[in-house]
């Protein structure tokens, strides 16, 4: 159960750091198929802002990534549960603020994910 649950880690930890690339590098290229919901005319003016959120993305998967290599097993536990909480507040703010399949692509592999890490803790 340990190793799995260091698996979703990395799982989660990954689609952060594709979301970062799409939102920081590919924004104006890629995000047009990505984001479909969006008018093509605003992936140009708003390539600033998803940088930014991007970024902030890149410090989520960073930080999950940090606690795959914590050989505590209390601090690792302490710090997958603190970013994985963060991925899921954040992701359930954008379902309720931008889109809501944000939901179902980012806060519920997260709630999984630390349901496991707290099941084998």
């Amino acid at each position: 159960m340990h190793l799995l649950s260091y698996i979703l880690i990395a799982v989660v930890a990954l689609e952060h750091f594709y979301i970062l690339w799409l939102e920081m590098f590919v924004w104006t290229s890629r995000g047009p198929k990505t984001f479909r919901s969006l008018p093509p005319e605003l992936f140009e003016p708003t390539k600033g802002l998803a940088a930014n959120q991007g970024l902030y993305n890149g410090f989520l998967a960073a930080g999950l990534i940090w606690s795959l290599f914590i050989q505590d097993p209390i601090w690792h536990t302490n710090v997958a549960v603190f970013f994985l909480s963060c991925v899921i507040v954040a992701g359930t703010y954008g379902a309720l603020t931008a889109q809501r399949s944000i939901f179902f692509m980012q806060a519920l592999p997260a709630i999984i994910t630390l349901s496991l890490v707290l099941l084998t803790q």
